[in-house]
């Protein structure tokens, strides 16, 4: 390994140069805060006459060939971010938005830095960044109508061709503050080891993921066409399964493997020890982790055959019960092998979502829920040695749990849910309750999710959290006992979507006025709307 400072120029500058993004290395993700620092500096280095500012570090390997190419192991952000940065201000010098003293600086930019004016369209572009960055930087050199609007290398060009044409420096200047920017240009060899190398600069501060890191201990000692190969059939598409939070999916493939969870932080480097002790090789590795990350994708998405599974899955997101997935990732095994049909499935879920609502209710603590649920299956299995009668013995297992993990029976969840104030809990609790009341039973339910989030829905207190004379006159003597005691329950809550006309109105004002209750569309809304009064009698 050899380092030495140069300029960042001085290391990007050559037609005949590639910098080559591997595909193990994570996606471009600074921000515009980033990029704001970065050109913050730019401006700082000419306005105070600095001779140079450091930028960092950049790591990479050195393959003759063809092309002059550099693998980048690190540094990739700071290299894509300042090729951003002169591309817009190439495109601003060639649209005639600004116009520089120096003659030629567009095609100095343009040639010495961005492309090769020799290759064709494929291969002329110098910076080769990761699979869907790619396409989309390499459309920022096309036509502006082309551009890949939501990706961060779009964002982040915006943001400095925006800020260009404020001119707080001149183009010229901004060429020259980008000149004085000083790496440190790390060079391996070939007996380095890359991994290793990694390791030590991530762990002094460079922000990767869990699932970053992951990827690059599978890719990174592998043939360069083998790392495409691999990426493109198995990482790839493990990445689009779990909705690229590669991270959390393999803290719950670890639970399921090892039966206990990792901590956050250290997700890495118990993958990485479960790896060197299983002996696994890379492939067969891969394809199991694919083959879960396509089960995880179910639980993400719910795209199963069957209605009501699916509707259960999407409940249970929207209550975050994570902490189920370790488990149903086994039962969703299972019933790709044929062990389970889909019904049992469906009862396996709709058992658990009723498990932990009841216990959300009776107020029981979750601290121990994520070991119950990491070992559950090894549970089941063990009562027989077998997967017979799954389903029997999950329910079994869940039921003849005790004290603080137990199954509320229908006494106590009753007794809970009938007295619980239910308006001060955590918002995606009392949206399920009022969801589940809209819904359930029918075909033809509100997305009452989706229209708490934009604000269409909120939750309504019948009874109003400040009474006026007409609702002391309407509850009667002991109007303070019963505000006090009936306030929050479920029994004064419902849905509406004009909760800010009903305000503190009395009763069959909220009933008859426009959009009132009578002319709700929420089937939760029938039995109001057919009240003459709202009293302790209707209440209860």
């Amino acid at each position: 390994m050899k380092g030495s400072e140069t300029k960042l120029i001085a290391y990007m500058q050559g037609s005949d140069k590639r910098f080559i993004i591997p595909v193990y290395q994570r996606n471009y993700d600074w921000k515009t805060e980033n990029c704001k620092q970065l050109y913050d500096d730019l401006v700082k280095v000419i306005r105070q006459q600095r001779k140079s500012h450091f930028f960092g570090s950049i790591v990479s390997v050195n393959n003759d060939g063809e092309f002059n190419q550099y693998l980048v192991i690190d540094g990739q952000q700071r290299l894509t971010t300042i090729s951003l940065l002169l591309l817009a201000m190439y495109n601003l010098m060639k649209e005639g938005a600004l116009v520089p003293h120096q003659g030629n600086l567009a095609d100095k930019i343009y040639k010495t830095y961005l492309i090769d004016e020799w290759q064709d369209d494929d291969t002329r572009i110098k910076l080769k960044p990761v699979k869907n960055d790619q396409k989309a930087f390499q459309k920022l050199f096309d036509n502006k109508s082309n551009y890949i609007p939501d990706s961060n290398l779009t964002l982040n060009y915006n943001y400095f061709y925006n800020r260009i044409q404020k001119e707080e420096i001149t183009l010229d200047e901004l060429y020259d503050a980008i000149t004085r920017l000083e790496i440190i240009n790390i060079s391996l060899q070939q007996d380095d080891n890359p991994q290793l190398i990694f390791e030590s600069l991530n762990s002094t501060g460079v922000a990767l993921s869990e699932g970053d890191k992951i990827r690059n201990f599978i890719l990174m000692g592998l043939p360069i066409d083998q790392q495409k190969d691999f990426y493109e059939k198995y990482w790839n598409p493990i990445e689009i399964c779990t909705d690229y939070d590669v991270s959390m999916f393999v803290r719950d493939y670890l639970s399921v493997k090892q039966q206990m969870i990792p901590a956050m932080n250290k997700i890495y480097f118990t993958f990485k020890a479960f790896v060197e002790d299983t002996a696994s090789d890379t492939e067969p590795l891969l394809q199991d982790l694919l083959r879960y990350a396509q089960w995880y994708k179910i639980l993400l998405k719910g795209t199963t055959s069957n209605r009501e599974l699916n509707a259960c899955i999407h409940r249970l997101n929207q209550l975050e019960t994570t902490i189920t997935r370790p488990f149903f990732l086994e039962v969703l095994r299972l019933q790709s092998e044929g062990q389970l049909s889909l019904t049992d499935v469906k009862d396996i879920f709709l058992y658990t979502e009723n498990y932990l609502f009841r216990r959300t209710i009776c107020d029981l603590p979750t601290n121990s829920l994520n070991k119950i649920f990491s070992t559950l299956h090894r549970e089941i299995i063990r009562y027989d040695g077998t997967d017979d009668n799954y389903l029997e013995k999950f329910k079994y297992a869940l039921l003849s749990k005790l004290d603080r993990v137990r199954f509320p029976d229908d006494e106590e969840f009753v007794d809970a849910f009938s007295t619980r104030s239910i308006y001060p809990m955590k918002s995606k609790n009392k949206v399920y309750i009022l969801e589940r009341f809209e819904n359930g039973g029918t075909v033809e339910g509100q997305d009452v999710y989706k229209k708490c989030d934009e604000g269409i829905y909120s939750i309504e207190h019948i009874m109003p959290q400040h009474l006026t004379p007409a609702w002391v006159k309407e509850l009667g003597d002991d109007y303070e006992t019963i505000h006090d005691t009936w306030l929050h329950r479920l029994a004064n809550l419902t849905l509406t979507g004009y909760n800010s006309k009903y305000s503190n109105s009395s009763f069959l004002d909220k009933r008859d006025m426009d959009n009132g209750f009578a002319k709700s569309h929420l089937f939760i809304n029938n039995w109001i709307a057919q009240q003459s009064h709202w009293r302790l009698d209707e209440l209860e």
